[in-house]
């Protein structure tokens, strides 16, 4: 009968090892290979000069859950808190119960028209391809920027490549809350948003009201004139992105090597100790 020898079994121990390894490869999440991304936002009113202003720019990178509000539908609590001062509290509250795991945040402050503001967040492209964000068109009782469907805007593929540089919005993009009556003086950037009415209306396209405020000083000083047409592009979302190294991920595998190469070793030792001496 042929007894195995010692080189035969130095060979299986490192078999098994390949083995081993080649499994902890394919026990690797698959997120490992969509890396996290840093994402530069910038956002810049492209409005002329004494013309709209917005209100901080409410975003979140997510899956495509959270709908915010529906053309034709009647505005609820979140839009309306980005609609009616801004403010985005109960929108980034539905956001967060709708999608825990999206990448939420607020872009700059008052942003004037030629102004521009920026922030960096990291996105997992993997989990967070979409992009939702919503803002307030000033002066006004309830206008605002935003996307109706929650799946408008892909940034990144599943693999974590870029596919969107920038999102422009025009000023045919504008949308009326339908929440709060039209009031220039109840209106804000312009008089008393204290004052302000419901209107129990709809979610609706609506630039044109707008230029009702020419002529009044805005909170920020100067004299409003709308200027806008259809095609006034008066508002742009830019992204860039740089990829995040992974640490815990290579050193798990880096971990799981050194186990194979320990296991090996005890194997290789515990059959050298039971072959025949000859």
């Amino acid at each position: 009968m042929h007894k195995p020898t010692r080189s035969t079994f130095t060979k299986l121990a490192a078999a098994t090892a390949a083995t081993a390894a080649t499994a902890i490869v394919a026990l690797l999440p698959a997120t490992a290979f969509a890396q996290a991304q840093m994402v530069t936002i910038t956002v810049q009113n492209l409005a002329a000069a004494n013309s709209v202003s917005f209100a901080p720019l409410h975003f979140g990178f997510n899956a495509g859950l959270f709908d915010a509000f529906n053309i034709g539908g009647v505005a609820t609590a979140p839009i309306i808190s980005v609609a009616e001062g801004g403010s985005g509290q109960a929108w980034q509250a539905a956001f967060a119960a709708a999608e825990p795991g999206a990448a939420r945040g607020t872009v700059g402050g008052l942003l004037t028209p030629g102004a521009t503001a920026s922030l960096t967040v990291m996105v997992d492209p993997a989990v967070n391809r979409f992009f939702t964000f919503g803002s307030m068109v000033v002066p006004s009782n309830d206008f605002f920027i935003g996307n109706d469907s929650p799946t408008r805007y892909e940034v990144f593929d599943i693999n974590g490549n870029l596919l969107l540089g920038s999102i422009l919005q025009r000023a045919s993009q504008v949308w009326d809350g339908g929440s709060e009556a039209f009031d220039p003086a109840a209106a804000a950037f312009v008089g008393n948003n204290d004052l302000r009415t419901a209107q129990n209306s709809v979610v609706a396209f609506n630039f044109a009201e707008l230029a009702a405020f020419n002529g009044l000083t805005t909170g920020a000083g100067y004299i409003f004139n709308s200027g806008l047409v259809n095609n006034s592009e008066i508002y742009r979302i830019s992204f860039s992105a740089v990829p995040v190294p992974e640490p815990g991920t290579w050193a798990l595998f880096g971990a799981g090597l050194l186990g194979v190469g320990w296991l090996s070793r005890r194997r290789a030792q515990a059959a050298h100790l039971s072959l025949p001496q000859v």
